[in-house]
């Protein structure tokens, strides 16, 4: 594990200086830029990145297309986080030890920021920097566009916030969790399959590997506030239980969420490993989510 730790931090890295000469590019276009950078240099550990590079070596592809797929990805991801933090949704002052965007600038700016971020993932996909043709990107643009928006990760928020303080079943708290944070994983690794221009079965294969990937990944998150550091999580721990929030861990208990959460590893260790010797990052990826320290 400390080898794939020591990988994660590279791809961190790599995404960030690609993504730091995306914003020289553009640094005297807009007011935003500093405030679009302050959600996006946050001291996340780019994991969806590491999750695109990770796939990408299964089937060979370039690794700065990786990178290039990574920083966009991330520009998603931080916009999400921008606008989830807003008042008007989950309310958080604090991200990863930081305030968050709209307590470090205001409302207005970190919407707008947010929004120029989600924007600027869509252009770093058309831009010529990721060397694959038109075709190829209008494919990646559809895909990431569906998991984005009313389809995936923007309608799993409106759930969670429509579901708080009622009493939802398991299965429905599931399909929100995958809206929320499973969809975008799922593009991490559809990605892949788009690149190589592979059939509609294994590009499916491909993405509901990523979006149980990201269905883990939330279920840890909600194990980690229930019983986390606030000092290692950057914030006050036990928001959801205040909030009302419709997690598996306020329906089921602690306990047996963590054994679904061990169950669905194996699932995905089944399905990653068919894919040979080069899946050994990716199920490197699985085993480092269930092993954050809480």
């Amino acid at each position: 594990m400390p080898n794939f730790v020591s990988k994660l931090n590279t791809i961190a890295k790599n995404t960030d200086s690609y993504l730091k000469n995306i914003f020289l590019k553009h640094n005297r276009r807009s007011y935003l830029m500093e405030s679009m950078k302050y959600g996006v240099f946050s001291g996340g550990k780019r994991f969806r990145s590491a999750v695109v590079v990770s796939t990408g070596k299964i089937l060979g592809i370039n690794h700065k297309k990786l990178i290039i797929i990574g920083g966009a990805i991330e520009c998603i991801h931080s916009y999400s986080l921008m606008h989830d933090d807003l008042p008007s949704m989950d309310n958080d002052d604090l991200r990863r030890g930081k305030l968050s965007a709209h307590k470090k600038f205001n409302e207005f700016t970190a919407i707008l920021a947010g929004n120029s971020l989600l924007t600027l993932a869509f252009e770093i996909l058309t831009g010529s920097d990721l060397k694959l043709p038109q075709k190829t990107k209008v494919e990646l643009i559809k895909a990431l566009a569906r998991c984005s928006g009313y389809s995936g990760l923007a309608d799993g928020q409106y759930s969670d916030l429509t579901f708080e303080n009622k009493k939802i079943s398991k299965n429905n708290i599931i399909s929100m969790l995958k809206k929320k944070t499973g969809h975008l994983f799922g593009f991490c690794c559809e990605s892949i399959a788009i690149i190589k221009e592979q059939n509609a079965r294994k590009r499916n294969k491909l993405k509901e590997i990523g979006i149980k990937i990201g269905l883990l990944f939330q279920i840890v998150d909600d194990l980690i506030d229930f019983k986390g550091d606030p000092k290692i999580v950057g914030k006050p721990t036990r928001n959801d239980e205040r909030k009302g929030k419709a997690t598996l861990v306020n329906l089921l208990g602690y306990d047996e969420t963590l054994n679904y959460a061990r169950e669905l590893k194996k699932e995905l260790d089944n399905q990653i490993k068919k894919y040979g010797i080069r899946s050994n990052d990716l199920m490197e990826s699985v085993e480092f989510i269930l092993n954050r320290e809480f």
